[in-house]
């Protein structure tokens, strides 16, 4: 029984290291259709108080401002490093996404 999970677990190990090499060659093709996923995640996000789907004008600009504050947001994000190059956390990270959010709408 022990080889069989010693057998078990290194073919499990075996797999994952194929699919994550396997995923890191379908990165380019991803990124291709982010934006496409984003705007499906902005229209989902489209919604009224009342929780019905936004139609027309509306629903238009909610769309354009949540794909606007998602670009801003991944642009931000690859910026909250510190000074040795580790991503920033808590509210060292919360400040700069605010003060990044508010410089890129201001240079709008």
């Amino acid at each position: 029984m022990p080889k069989f999970i010693s057998i078990a677990l290194g073919s499990l190990f075996a797999a994952s290291v194929l699919f994550s090499q396997a995923a890191g060659a379908a990165t380019p093709a991803a990124a291709a259709s982010a934006p496409a996923a984003s705007a499906s995640a902005c229209e989902a996000k489209a919604v009224s108080k009342d929780g019905k789907p936004l139609a027309g004008a509306a629903k238009a600009a909610s769309i354009k401002k949540c794909e606007a504050d998602a670009v801003t947001a991944s642009g931000c994000a690859a910026k909250a490093v510190d000074k040795n190059g580790k991503a920033l956390g808590g509210a060292a990270k919360n400040s700069f996404m605010k003060k990044c959010v508010a410089d890129f709408q201001a240079a709008k």
